[in-house]
């Protein structure tokens, strides 16, 4: 949906899920938020009763369903779609935005995550049901490849797994190198779960 078709809750749940990438929950603020959205402040409460909370709850979810949705999109865009393939384009979402604009940004799920899990029971739900949604989508695309579903859910999860701990390698180092790295090792071993 382009930016200017989005009403003014969902830019705010965009715009939040972009702050929490960029600066972690603690640091997101909802005047921040309703100012990127280009939203008036009253509407915060307005859309979210709940506070905060509930907004970067939203924000979770929102971030495990683009996640879902980007897994369609990258298997949709491979002529022959493998799992190799699709781990590339997921890490390759990341290595070419870090080479194009730095390393920021991270996921705002792991961001939430590492900012609350500890002391926000709802928010560690909310990543939960994010990682689950993202994960599933993967899984069923392995599936669809020819990996048994059994084997596909928990490809998924090392797929997810990893790509989340190369993005804050990557973060850490100002480097790509994990990315490239995890792609190279895992993809034959991914492929290699196939069986028709």
């Amino acid at each position: 949906m382009a930016e200017s078709r989005r009403g003014p809750r969902e830019r705010m749940v965009f715009s939040a899920a972009q702050l929490i990438r960029r600066e972690g929950v603690t640091s997101a603020g909802m005047r921040e938020v309703a100012a990127l959205a280009g939203a008036p402040r009253g509407s915060l409460q307005h859309y979210f009763p709940g506070g905060k909370e509930q907004l970067v709850n939203e924000a979770v979810a929102w971030a495990g369903d683009y996640a879902a949705r980007r897994i369609t999109r990258f298997v949709d865009g491979m002529p022959v779609p493998t799992p190799s393939g699709l781990f590339a384009a997921m890490a390759g979402q990341w290595t070419d935005e870090y080479r194009a604009v730095g390393f920021a940004g991270g996921c705002p799920v792991a961001a939430a995550t590492a900012d609350c899990a500890g002391t926000t029971p709802s928010t560690r739900e909310a990543a939960k049901s994010a990682l689950a949604t993202w994960t599933a989508a993967v899984s069923g695309a392995l599936t669809d490849m020819g990996v048994p579903e059994d084997r596909a859910r928990g490809l998924a999860t090392l797929m997810v797994s990893a790509l989340e701990g190369a993005i804050l390698t990557a973060r850490a180092e100002l480097d790509v190198r994990a990315l490239e790295s995890v792609v190279r090792e895992l993809g034959p071993l991914l492929d290699s779960a196939v069986t028709h």
